[in-house]
């Protein structure tokens, strides 16, 4: 399928997502928790989610210098938000981070800039699967606080098992054969050394618990109060849904996710599809900070 054939399907999936959650899903309560969105939450759900492109900017300079290549802080965010304005309004949802990477080729290479961006976006998904991991423990610890349906609970501890396996398996692939070596030997490098361990870890938990706020906070502000132990194990999925490339920035499926796993936390569909809604309109905002930077690197005319 040719590329912009492919993004007009998923805008149209999007479209379709939200229109049939719309009418299936209570659009209309949820329509007026959007209305009654308090502002104060909506300001502190914004804020964890610029926190969060800070701390990813960090992740990936951090990254990128165990892969030779070197840059300033200020290159890093500038360049960050960038990416994220693009993914945000480009339908494909990858655009900015290759941008990224071809930004950064010029001191190791095209190859070893895209290593360092995949890796990067590699990190922050390890980051949900841990507080996943975390969150759906505590609920079998403490029953009651979700009552997961039988085959939801499987196919979570499945996901997570072989989330866990993944690294050592590599790792011993990597000793047997070419292929693998070729692709654990940089993520080992960039994510496992021990000069960069600690550094790698906090910051992919502060950007996973970052993201994880910034959607409850958003919840709290249309009326959704998710707690803690909800929000380390509702949220991680209702994030991980949209990175099924099937609509634009993952539009519509974010959304249908919430609508589906906000009763087990005992609150409406409705409830789930307007959080969703405005979390979604609050990464938007945190992408705005790119605008600027698109404006900044415009050639100034003769």
């Amino acid at each position: 399928m040719p590329g912009w054939l492919r993004r007009v399907a998923q805008v149209a999936v999007a479209v379709l997502l939200l229109g049939l959650l719309w009418r299936y899903a209570g659009g209309g309560e949820a329509l007026d928790r959007l209305r009654q969105a308090q502002p104060g939450w909506l300001l502190a759900a914004w804020v964890a989610l610029m926190a969060q492109t800070v701390l990813s900017a960090m992740r990936w300079r951090l990254t990128a210098a165990q892969l030779g290549i070197g840059m300033s802080r200020g290159r890093a965010l500038s360049e960050y938000f960038e990416a994220q304005l693009l993914n945000q309004s480009i339908p494909g949802g990858v655009l900015g981070d290759a941008r990224r990477a071809v930004r950064a080729r010029d001191q190791a290479g095209m190859w070893a800039a895209g290593q360092s961006v995949v890796i990067e976006r590699l990190a922050g998904q390890v980051g949900l699967f841990l507080c996943l991991a975390i969150g759906f423990a505590a609920t079998l610890a403490l029953p009651g606080r979700i009552d997961w349906p039988g085959w939801l609970a499987v196919a979570i501890a499945l996901g997570l098992l072989a989330a866990a396996l993944v690294p050592p398996g590599l790792a011993w692939l990597a000793r047997r054969n070419d292929r693998a070596r070729a692709i654990w030997r940089p993520v080992a490098h960039a994510l496992l050394a021990p000069q960069v361990l600690r550094a790698q870890l906090v910051l992919s938990l502060g950007t996973a618990l970052c993201n994880l706020a910034g959607f409850a906070l958003a919840a709290r502000a249309v009326g959704a109060g998710l707690g803690p132990i909800e929000t380390l194990t509702l949220v991680p999925l209702i994030l991980l849904s949209m990175l099924i490339p099937l609509s634009i920035s993952g539009w519509g499926l974010r959304e249908g996710a919430a609508a589906v796993l906000f009763p087990l936390a005992g609150l409406s569909a409705s409830a789930g599809l307007a959080a969703s809604v405005t979390f979604g309109l609050l990464l938007i905002a945190s992408a705005l900070p790119g605008v600027a930077v698109l404006l900044l690197r415009r050639p100034t005319p003769a």
